[in-house]
């Protein structure tokens, strides 16, 4: 007893230190567990034979992991998926896994070991690559969008890849190992063929009806803990039902979760499984760390070196050919490359499933995981390649490809930015009669909008050529309707010190932002979401019971203290001095907070309260536009 309680604190401990380590330096979580798996195996030696068996129990995580993907994906957003999934997604994977398997198989292995290696490193790493896309502001690229269609077609992929690898041992001189318990390993082809597509048929049947009955029942007897432990009993057994006849439990799991997509208790399921899964399947990367051979490594550092950059090279390439195929622009183009090259933690666990069915021998398998886990070690390093080298040439390749527009007339408003935001003041300006003059920095907007009728001009905001040719000595006001917060800060620095009788109106991600348009010199600041959520809190209020007249009057009274706020909040504030470190901004916030509470409660209660915001507020428009 005492030395299971040691080692599974010695694997929980040098897991959280690690991952947060991880997480801190922008990695990801699963190079977080796959570092503490080497410091306690390789590194100090705390790893032992119970590796191997705390490895089959967290194998269990990858069949949660399946299940849960399988929820998110309903068939019916498969299909709407289904051209950039099976364009792009599925040239990427049959192209990856038929280079890597020729490259194998041209070194002298037979074509199972080949197809085997070609499926484990030809998917990439959803867990980093999400990560770091969501991380960076990638994800609404046109590489990041590609590149999120090929990470799902990838993960679904992987589950006839873990079918598949059994079925290469039937046709490979090796057979199933003992630790196997196949009812149907004596059958002629023909019965486990039909036993398995009655199997899935079952599953995917069965689920769909009986899952809701029993969950409806559940409830009535209102026990929590009996959500949990069946659906906790619904996944082991499928994948008892899956091994028992040979077939990947992941498989079945995976089978289950889309029948069940559109059930009304899919989060049910949801939020009862992931703590589950993620302990799981960090353990099961932990694992991996810790059974890596690193006497193997330092065997042959130059061999496992070079497979790993031929993985990176051929992967990289396909997916630039493919990117540009697709009329990706060519920075999307080598996001794509730099950002999918690595191989994956799905490569692990068919690597698992390769070993276990002896597709492959033991010392090419710990090969193989060497190169798996230094392709996604060198991830993030791809990636600051990207930010540092690849993107800022880009951006010059792509000015000198499209020269910036030569802008002549004079208008009374500047609007700078035609996104999500600065599209509606523009076409509420422009409905009222006033002429603009729009500059947006993204091509692909500024044709659409010009062929719409409507008249834009391509150039970069922050270059200040650009700005002093574009009227500003003449305008009655500039608004700035960028999204990014140093441009936008940078752009209201430059205008507030050359033009310093030209009103600015400024869009703010948040306070903070608001605070620093503010030192910069910006007269109106609007934070992009706070009318929003006024009216999604006046609602609220009606919703409780309040009659709308006093909602709407409670609503207006709140957005005056909030700009109210908003000016003594910035007076206080200091940029090199973190918010919360800042006690005299912290203590005004806290006073105006119980102040204001105290009014609004006054209100309520039908008294008159007597405040008027300060005319001269910095956050303040005329009314009716705040």
């Amino acid at each position: 007893m005492t030395t299971i309680l040691l080692y599974s604190f010695t694997y929980l401990a040098f897991a959280v230190a690690a991952v947060l380590i991880s997480k801190k330096l922008g990695l990801g979580s699963v190079l977080g567990y796959l570092m503490a798996g080497i410091a306690i195996g390789p590194v100090l030696g705390l790893a032992g034979k119970e590796t191997e068996s705390i490895q089959h129990v967290a194998e269990f995580g990858v069949v949660m992991m399946l299940f849960l993907v399988g929820l998110e994906l309903a068939p019916q957003k498969l299909w709407q998926l289904r051209h950039k999934l099976l364009g792009l997604g599925g040239l990427q994977v049959m192209l990856s896994v038929a280079a890597i398997a020729g490259i194998t198989i041209a070194i002298g292995k037979s074509w199972q070991m080949g197809v085997a290696v070609g499926c484990i490193l030809a998917l990439s790493s959803t867990a980093i690559v999400l990560q770091t896309y969501s991380e960076k502001n990638l994800m609404q690229s046109p590489g990041g969008q590609a590149g999120f269609a090929i990470l799902l077609f990838q993960d679904v992929a992987a589950i006839p890849m873990l079918a598949l690898l059994p079925l290469l041992a039937a046709s490979h001189h090796h057979r199933s190992g003992p630790h196997t318990t196949n009812l149907l390993a004596d059958q002629p082809g023909w019965v486990l063929a039909a036993v398995s597509i009655a199997a899935i048929l079952a599953i995917a049947v069965g689920v769909r009806y009986l899952v809701p009955r029993m969950f409806r029942f559940i409830s009535k007897v209102r026990l929590n803990e009996m959500f949990t432990m069946f659906t906790l009993a619904l996944v082991v057994g499928i994948a008892t039902l899956m091994s028992l006849i040979g077939l990947s439990p992941a498989l079945g799991a995976f089978v289950a979760g889309v029948a069940l997509a559109n059930s009304s208790y899919r989060h049910e399921m949801e939020s009862h499984l992931e703590p589950f899964k993620g302990l799981l399947l960090g353990l099961f990367f932990v694992t991996v760390g810790a059974g890596m051979n690193f006497a193997l490594l330092h065997k042959e550092f130059w061999v496992v070196a070079a497979i790993t950059l031929a993985t990176l090279a051929v992967k990289g390439t396909i997916l630039f050919i493919l990117g540009l195929l697709f009329r990706l622009p060519r920075m999307g183009s080598k996001l794509l490359a730099l950002s999918l090259a690595q191989a994956g933690e799905f490569g692990f666990v068919l690597l698992t499933i390769a070993r276990q069915s002896h597709v492959l021998p033991r010392a090419m398998a710990d090969r193989i995981s060497l190169v798996v886990a230094l392709s996604m070690l060198l991830t993030p390093l791809l990636f600051i390649f990207y930010d540092k080298v690849v993107a800022p040439r880009g951006i010059v390749e792509e000015n000198q490809e499209r020269p910036q527009d030569v802008i002549e007339e004079e208008n009374p408003v500047i609007l700078l930015g035609h996104g999500r935001f600065g599209q509606q003041i523009n076409s509420l300006l422009t409905a009222c009669g006033f002429h603009t003059t729009v500059i947006d920095y993204q091509a692909d907007t500024v044709e659409g909008l010009t062929k719409y009728g409507s008249k834009t001009y391509y150039g970069d905001a922050t270059r200040p050529e650009l700005l002093n040719s574009i009227g500003l000595a003449h305008a009655k006001l500039l608004i700035i309707c960028i999204g990014n917060r140093e441009q936008s800060t940078e752009i209201v620095e430059f205008v507030h010190r050359h033009y310093p009788n030209l009103p600015i109106i400024a869009r703010a991600h948040d306070r903070i932002h608001a605070y620093h348009l503010h030192h910069a010199g910006a007269n109106y600041i609007i934070r992009e979401t706070v009318d929003a959520a006024i009216r999604s809190g006046r609602l609220a209020l009606e919703k409780l019971g309040i009659n709308s007249e006093k909602a709407q009057e409670l609503s207006e009274f709140y957005a005056a203290r909030d700009r109210y706020q908003m000016d003594k909040m910035a007076e206080k504030y200091t940029p090199d001095l973190p918010v919360f470190a800042n006690e005299p901004l912290l203590e005004t916030a806290r006073e105006i907070d119980v102040e204001t509470a105290k009014m609004m409660q006054a209100i309520l209660r039908g008294e008159n309260v007597e405040w008027q915001e300060d005319p001269e507020s910095w956050t303040r428009l005329k009314k009716g536009l705040a």
